[in-house]
């Protein structure tokens, strides 16, 4: 018997309100359909229902377009029930209806192409796995970076508001979303509040503000450069100030919460990431979020494929080249690409990673590019990583190395270069 006769297939369309699954057998022929509620107390009646559908001598194998979202209770139910789960990628449910040249898109027409890539495919689709630790420092992570975003442009127009106010702002606050900044421009939104403030009164709240940080110097500084005068509707232009400062101190108060629950969550993963000089909690938590299970890949190699860092070839007759490869997860490569620059290049006169250093200028002296240098390094630290998850181990990091004082000054003219 064909392995695929084993089996009654089963492509499920899953959405907000309801979920459509259709049934084929090993021949493409639909064997029925059923539409069930997306609720939990319904999933037992449609497992009994689709038991009723299935061929005598095989077993059902479920494919599932989204395993993440409105179909992630039932993957959820469907595993726990002994259920084997295939998750099927949407753009081959798309692609097997253009193939098909049909022309309308329904539920019941998603569910049958899911089906019948299911069967088609069913040997290389990736089994469902909806592990809860992994999918909730997702959710941790994809929360983080939206409140990241949220404050890069609520920053960008903070800065367009105090440009307004005070044209020389950076002068006396380099870093916008500090602590004192904020504090003293929630404080002093414009130079009109800060008539009649001493330069006493000015250094007691910065030293306050700053935990000491700043006193008196700048306080002078900030008095001695202003341009005192109050424009039509001051008072509601200086509450905008002040509201924006309120949502992203909010938001930087959300992102220490966040932290502190990815911290927790990763003990209770207990991987070891985190000893490589580099990567921290935060970025240790993305590398997890978009990896998931150790286990789904076999090997270094189907790592690499998989984060778009292993090369593609085209070969036909006696071309055979190798290109970068523009697919992948794009999240994870650039999590590997910002990896590699972290420890292969020099920061700030320092060679953070000895090992990694010496590989990328070897690579560069073998005639790389920066970008097929950098590659290098991607891959060596994809293997790195793997090792590491698969095997518990944590890395041991070279000493960093202080560079003397002219290389640090020829590494800055380097830089400065056209």
């Amino acid at each position: 018997m064909h392995p695929k006769m084993k089996y009654t297939y089963v492509g499920v369309d899953s959405h907000k309100d309801s979920h459509t699954a259709v049934f084929l057998d090993c021949f493409f022929e639909k064997l029925g359909e059923i539409q069930f509620e997306n609720l939990p107390s319904k999933f037992a009646g449609f497992l009994d229902s689709a038991m009723l559908l299935q061929q005598d001598g095989t077993t059902l194998l479920f494919g599932l377009e989204d395993v993440s979202m409105y179909g992630r209770a039932l993957a959820v139910f469907l595993t726990d029930n002994g259920q084997k789960v295939k998750h099927i990628n949407a753009l081959l449910v798309a692609r097997e209806r253009r193939n098909r040249n049909v022309t309308e898109k329904t539920d019941s027409v998603d569910a049958e192409c899911a089906a019948r890539v299911l069967l088609s495919k069913f040997s290389e689709l990736p089994d469902a796995d909806p592990q809860d630790k992994y999918w909730t420092l997702r959710a941790l992570v994809v929360r983080r970076d939206f409140i990241v975003k949220s404050n890069i442009a609520l920053k960008n127009n903070l800065r367009g508001l105090l440009a307004a106010q005070f044209p020389n702002y950076h002068k006396f606050f380099f870093h916008i979303d500090c602590d004192t900044s904020l504090a003293f421009f929630a404080r002093y939104p414009s130079p009109s509040t800060l008539e009649g403030t001493s330069v006493e009164e000015l250094t007691a709240f910065l030293q306050e503000a700053s935990k000491k940080r700043v006193g008196e110097r700048r306080a002078r500084m900030i008095l001695d450069s202003l341009e005192c005068t109050r424009s039509a509707f001051q008072e509601i232009r200086d509450e905008v100030v002040r509201s924006t400062i309120r949502q992203i101190q909010w938001n930087l108060g959300e992102l220490e919460s966040l932290e502190e629950s990815l911290v927790k969550i990763l003990d209770l993963l207990g991987t070891t990431l985190a000893s490589m000089t580099g990567i921290d909690v935060v970025c240790e938590a993305q590398i997890l979020s978009c990896i998931g299970d150790i286990k789904r890949f076999p090997t270094s190699a189907k790592l690499a494929q998989y984060a778009g860092i292993a090369p593609v070839t085209y070969a036909s007759g006696k071309t055979d080249k190798q290109f970068a490869n523009r697919r992948g997860n794009r999240e994870l490569n650039s999590l590997f690409y910002c990896l590699a620059v972290r420890v292969s290049t020099v920061n700030r006169g320092k060679v953070m990673n000895q090992f990694f250093n010496e590989y990328y200028q070897r690579k560069l002296s073998e005639g790389k590019t920066k970008a097929q240098a950098l590659k290098c390094v991607q891959r060596r630290l994809v293997n790195i990583i793997w090792g590491m998850l698969t095997r518990g181990e944590k890395y041991v990091n070279p000493p960093i190395i202080d560079l003397p004082r002219e290389e640090k000054d020829a590494i800055m003219v380097s830089k400065q270069e056209p």
